[in-house]
């Protein structure tokens, strides 16, 4: 299927993807998200899979459903969101890189030039 990459279930990229349209802005809080059906039918994936999919982020209190109306974003769910991605950029990222730059000897004030550095730097 394009789009997903074979390494990760399809329902957990699948979540994922609805996560960076509610933190893009895509999906607002408090709006709907389209149904089962049609993902299923647009991704061309099984239904139980775009299911277990979205109740992922039903299990966050990201989306709630409405009975009979549809599935909907969480008001605060974007909020909720860059925290995690947050928590995961620190632990996932920063962290590694501070503990190679204490094994290269650099200095925090070092590593601090380096990272503006790079913050600056034009793509």
């Amino acid at each position: 299927m394009a789009g997903f990459d074979g390494t990760r279930p399809i329902f957990l990229q699948l979540a994922e993807m609805l996560e960076e349209g509610i933190i893009s802005g895509a999906f607002p809080e408090e709006g709907q998200i389209p149904s089962i059906t049609e993902y299923s039918a647009a991704l061309k994936i099984n239904p139980a899979t775009a299911l277990k999919g979205i109740n992922l982020l039903v299990d966050e209190g990201l989306v709630y459903k409405k009975r009979g109306v549809g599935m909907f974003v969480s008001e605060g769910a974007r909020e909720k969101l860059l925290r995690k991605k947050r928590e995961s950029f620190y632990s996932e990222r920063v962290l590694p890189v501070a503990r190679e730059a204490k094994a290269l000897g650099l200095t925090q004030d070092e590593l601090q030039a380096l990272t503006a550095r790079a913050y600056e730097e034009k793509e």
